[in-house]
């Protein structure tokens, strides 16, 4: 989508400290970072919500994951802990209608959320 910040990231049209990328994710570190390491994994492709994933996504989702693993190993967080979050929709906290992800480490992560 032509409007959407995280597709023009993903797209490189907006300047971002990229620390991953491959054809099917980007990662980049946050510009209002809420912890130490915080580093957001966005799909390439345009996918607004989690309630808008279909089974064709599977492999996407789980690719997710693996590369969240090379992140946190990569950013010397693997060891000592990290949370990975995703919201969905306003109420879940999400405020770019782009599915992404939130790598969180670098301190304690309390418990409940905010």
């Amino acid at each position: 989508m032509s409007d959407c910040l995280f597709c023009k990231i993903a797209a490189k049209d907006i300047p971002s400290q990229v620390v991953y990328e491959d054809e099917l994710v980007i990662a980049v570190k946050d510009i209002n970072p809420s912890a130490p390491v915080h580093i957001l994994l966005i799909p390439r492709n345009h996918i607004a919500s989690l309630n808008d994933i279909s089974a064709a996504d599977e492999l996407l989702l789980g690719h997710i994951q693996l590369v969240t693993r090379q992140i946190a190993r990569e950013q010397n967080i693997a060891a000592d802990g990290y949370r990975l979050v995703l919201n969905c929709g306003v109420l879940g906290g999400q405020e770019v209608m782009h599915l992404h992800y939130h790598l969180l480490g670098g301190r304690e992560m309390l418990w409940p959320p905010g």
